[in-house]
């Protein structure tokens, strides 16, 4: 009989770790998953910002292209008036 309460005694304490060691493994993988979580949220607010500068490129190529525009326009009259002046 005291073979068999060792071996309870075995299993019991073999069990026991386990059991902490599986706490400590719902312990890590919660830390994780609040931290997946924050990379998330972080990465989301990432592609907003990706977003907005891309916005805000667009307006400035559209400037730069305005601008382009009214530059050859002034060209154009400047060459227009050099070629009409008596010389």
């Amino acid at each position: 009989m005291s073979e068999g309460r060792e071996i309870l005694d075995f299993l019991r304490a073999n069990f026991a770790r386990v059991n902490e060691r599986l706490d400590r493994v719902d312990l890590r993988l919660d830390e994780l998953t609040t931290r997946i979580s924050t990379l998330e949220r972080d990465v989301a607010s990432l592609s907003l910002r990706i977003a907005e500068l891309k916005v805000d490129f667009a307006g400035m190529q559209n400037r730069l292209d305005s601008m382009d525009r009214r530059i050859e326009r002034i060209e154009r009259r400047l060459e227009l008036a050099e070629a009409s002046t008596p010389s």
